[in-house]
Order: C-alpha cells, then sequence, then structure tokens
C-alpha cells in the first residue's frame, strides 16, 4: 500500500521512528542498526516500508534499502516468524550477514536472534535457501554503478564465485570473499579469484 516515505525525522524511539511528510507523522518501526544510520531529529530520510495488517492493529515498518525489505518479505512468509520476529532477525544480523547465513545453512547464528529457536532457524534456511540468490546479492553490492559497469564487474564476480564454490567452498563463503577482496572493479575474473581466495585462508 505504501511503498516508501521520504519526509523529517520527528522522533526516535527504542523500537521505531516517527517521520514527517508533509506534516503528517508517521511510526515506522524499524531494525535497530538501520534505525542509527538515518542520523538525529529533522535529518531527511527516505525509508521503504511494508504495512502489516492485524485485526487489532496497522503497523508500518520501513528500512534503507529496498532489499532490506525484499528480505523482510520473505522471512514473513515462513512459519513462526511474524513481522515482529523479522524485524528481530534484522537488528540481530545485517541483511548480506542474514543471507550469508541462509545460504550456509548456519541455524546457530540465525537462533541467536531474540525469539528465534532452533527449529525456527532450520524451518527459514529450508524455505528460503533458494530464495537467496548470489547474483542477487552481487547485483545489490553493484547497484551504485552504471549499468554497463555493474554487469561487467557482476559477470567477473558470478564467474569468481562459481570457481570457488567448484573448489569446494560454500556460496556463502565464496560470496563473502569475493565481496571482500577489495578488488579493483574492473578486475578480470583471474584477479578477484586470487583476492577472494587470501580471504578465505586466512
Amino acid at each position: 500500500m505504501i511503498g516508501f516515505l521520504k519526509g523529517t525525522i520527528d522522533s526516535i524511539y527504542e523500537d521505531r521512528i516517527m517521520i514527517d511528510v508533509n506534516g503528517i507523522g508517521f511510526n515506522v518501526y524499524m531494525p535497530a542498526a538501520q534505525r542509527d544510520m538515518l542520523g538525529a531529529r529533522g535529518s531527511d530520510i527516505k525509508v521503504y516500508t511494508y504495512m502489516a495488517v492485524r485485526e487489532d492493529a496497522m503497523q508500518l515498518y520501513g528500512f534503507t534499502t529496498a532489499d532490506s525489505l525484499d528480505l523482510f518479505k520473505m522471512l514473513i512468509q515462513v512459519n513462526g516468524i511474524g513481522p515482529k520476529g523479522a524485524l528481530a532477525l534484522l537488528s540481530a544480523m545485517s541483511t548480506d550477514d542474514l543471507k550469508f547465513a541462509i545460504m550456509s545453512g548456519d541455524a546457530k547464528t540465525i537462533s541467536k536472534a531474540p525469539g528465534i529457536g532452533a527449529k525456527t532457524a532450520q524451518r527459514l534456511i529450508i524455505d528460503l535457501k533458494d530464495k537467496v540468490s548470489v547474483r542477487d546479492m552481487l547485483d545489490n553490492y553493484s547497484v551504485n554503478r552504471t549499468v554497463e559497469d555493474t554487469s561487467e564487474m557482476s559477470t567477473a564476480r558470478a564467474e569468481a564465485i562459481e570457481a570457488l564454490t567448484a573448489l569446494g567452498y560454500s556460496s556463502a563463503d565464496a560470496l563473502k570473499a569475493v565481496k571482500m577482496c577489495g578488488a579493483d572493479e574492473n578486475a578480470d575474473t583471474e584477479t578477484i579469484i586470487k583476492l577472494a581466495f587470501r580471504q578465505i585462508v586466512r
């Protein structure tokens, strides 16, 4: 219903912010880390939103990126994880770290989020593992590039990830290494593999 809100921070609370949009105050619940990134009262912001409708309430949940919002929507489709549980997960872990945990089947890390037990973490992994794409994560990583640069860089990085997974590394470990390797945006696949491998063997 409401895709995003663009306005000014009016108030900051422990679990939410109030955004002044042309004189109307919207209470928006957000992951703690993302809420802290927005700045102080008076800051101009844009948040992507999801409206949860129940019999007794309507609540807005907000995120600094469309990628976080998309993951939130996937999380609330998992049996046993409602909006509050999804928010707890995204407060305990960054969007990428949660995706890494899902891809690698790391239920132990996921279950550290408040209110998320081991069984729920396993169910989450089973339900979402095939929905978390390496290509999508690369595209999100390259979101600020031009279309041409994004395509070329994503192709080289995707090939590097495929090579590392062929060597026996998990998709999550391979992706994390490629993202953190510090390769130049114009680096070819071989260079990226070499730099990423150094990350893995540290």
